[in-house]
């Protein structure tokens, strides 16, 4: 079997748009937040905000996603966008050396600020920070040296360089034809809600330069503000670890 390429992001960090760049180059099996969907609609979801109503998949397990990846990687490579709350109760370390560890960050202020416009009653365990950071210590206390880490802003502002760079750190040729597609449904990464959060996607032509964006967190509504205060270290920690372009 072969590593499976991870991203390790948070939620909202336009970590769906390197998916879909990942998913145009076409030498790779791509999944979409596989435990994600286990986590919150599989036979023993752990959600926190879990209701008796809520979408179910009958079958659908921990166990069901960890077969399908494992059988997708002894027939080629593959690539698994995913956020490590999720998973937190399967970090064993044979569990984990199964994977070619990469991380996707973005200031709180924008993630948590975006979440709570779609989820204004989205609770602190669907953030994802604190699990990041601590999946991120634990691989490079392992390796004795930091996984490859990109920040969505340095990504949003150089796609180019920030990607030839991602590609160059964890060993795959840079393809900068994948950077560019057709708008369009994006059924692919929709299982969640019918894709609400990916109109900016469907809507997309690629990753295409942007002009880097600020956020004044002062003012979000408090709930936002303690939520970000709480998160902010865990970012600024992978953040002194992040790659630079390639050029």
């Amino acid at each position: 079997m072969q590593k499976i390429l991870a991203l390790w992001a948070v939620p909202r960090s336009t970590s769906t748009a390197f998916e879909w760049m990942m998913r145009q180059r076409g030498d790779m099996i791509c999944f979409h937040e596989p435990f994600g969907e286990a986590w919150y609609q599989g036979d023993e979801p752990l959600w926190p905000r879990l209701q008796s109503d809520s979408v179910r998949t009958p079958g659908l397990s921990y166990d069901s996603v960890w077969e399908t990846l494992k059988a997708a990687a002894e027939k080629g490579a593959v690539f698994s966008k995913e956020f490590p709350h999720y998973l937190h109760h399967m970090w064993s370390d044979e569990f984990l050396a199964h994977f070619n560890h990469s991380f996707l960050i973005r200031n709180p202020a924008k993630t948590i600020t975006s979440m709570y416009r779609h989820w204004p009653d989205f609770h602190p365990k669907e953030v994802g920070f604190v699990e990041q950071r601590e999946l991120f210590n634990r691989l490079s206390d392992q390796k004795g040296k930091a996984p490859p880490v990109i920040d969505s802003d340095d990504l949003l502002e150089d796609p180019h360089g920030m990607t030839e760079a991602y590609c160059h750190a964890v060993g795959i040729p840079f393809l900068p034809e994948a950077l560019s597609w057709k708008p369009g449904a994006r059924d692919e990464v929709s299982w969640w809600d019918g894709g609400s959060f990916h109109e900016n996607l469907r809507n997309s032509d690629g990753l295409k330069p942007q002009k880097r964006t600020y956020i004044d967190i002062s003012d979000a509504p408090d709930r936002v503000k303690e939520i970000h205060e709480t998160t902010l270290p865990h970012y600024e920690h992978l953040f002194a670890h992040r790659l630079k372009p390639a050029y």
